[in-house]
């Protein structure tokens, strides 16, 4: 009888900024799921956009995790680092005759492009070939229409059709850096994990990285999308809408905050005890069917 692979969860955040209280519900929610299913928790720096990157905001993150007793498995994981694994995969959409160059500018994709309820949606209009007035900027991956579905164990199940909805999306930008949506799928595969737990502001990414592991004939890993901490305004908490940082904080405080807004109501007692016995509580008490499926407001003391 065929058994299911061991658990493997993976954190991965992008050093833009350091960590607030939005990026810690990932981390814990991440974490719990890992350590209730005695699987291993894997860290991944997703630094593959240096103009948006934040000097010393890698270290930064990693002192505030170890701060909060999250403890990770294995070596780190640097997405700078794999540029040569990420080019070979290109090569073989390439190769295959999945991928193209588009050579289309920013403006010309959005006055052709039909607004959607995900954005604008490419119009395909370099899948034919490149016109004579067009040179490569670039990478895109041919979609189809056929629905992709999955099953979110939070928020059930989810379909988007791509090329209707989404359009031929970039795998490499113009700029020549390695699209996100690439980059996680091969390193999901190549770390072989088995759930990936993340704020539901990726839900909709779902559809095309699944679309991308059908191509590469790659596993398909489970998906929960948590809760987005938002601040008053209906905004998800992030550095560009001014969250602040959650280092220097005692962690019990702030983790305390964490499970409460993952409705896993945590035992009073715990905020006063050791970090250890914080986690082995939170380890113990883990519901995934308690946390909320709708976004929900930052407490006051994280806003």
């Amino acid at each position: 009888m065929p058994t299911d692979p061991p658990y493997r969860g993976r954190f991965a955040p992008s050093p833009t900024g350091p960590l607030h209280f939005g990026s810690l519900v990932a981390a814990v929610g991440s974490y719990l799921q890992a350590r209730t299913n005695q699987g291993d928790w894997y860290l991944r720096i997703e630094d593959l956009d240096p103009p948006r990157e934040i000097a010393g905001a890698t270290n930064e993150i990693l002192h505030t995790l170890e701060h909060f007793g999250l403890q990770w498995d294995g070596e780190i994981l640097y997405q700078s680092q794999r540029n040569d694994i990420y080019l070979a995969s290109l090569e073989q959409l390439t190769q295959q005759g999945y991928a193209y160059p588009c050579g289309c500018s920013r403006k010309q994709i959005l006055d052709n492009a039909i607004s959607g309820r995900y954005g604008p949606i490419y119009q395909g209009c370099c899948r034919q070939g490149l016109g004579k007035d067009k040179l490569p900027r670039a990478l895109r991956v041919l979609t189809h229409d056929s629905a992709i579905s999955f099953v979110d164990s939070l928020r059930g199940p989810f379909e988007q059709k791509l090329e209707s909805e989404i359009g031929d999306f970039v795998i490499r930008r113009a700029d020549k850096l390695f699209a996100y949506q690439l980059a996680v799928v091969v390193d999901d595969a190549v770390q072989n994990i088995t759930e990936v737990v993340r704020g539901a502001d990726l839900l909709d990414n779902t559809p095309r990285q699944i679309h991308l592991q059908k191509l590469f004939n790659w596993f398909t890993p489970n998906y929960m999308h948590l809760p987005v901490a938002q601040n008053r305004n209906g905004q998800k908490l992030s550095k560009q809408t001014g969250a602040p940082t959650i280092a220097g904080l005692r962690p019990q405080t702030v983790l305390f905050e964490v499970l409460r807004f993952l409705n896993q109501n945590p035992a009073s007692e715990i905020i006063d005890c050791d970090l250890d016995s914080f986690w082995q509580w939170a380890v113990h008490n883990w519901q995934p069917v308690r946390i909320p499926a709708n976004d929900q407001l930052t407490p006051d003391l994280f806003l």
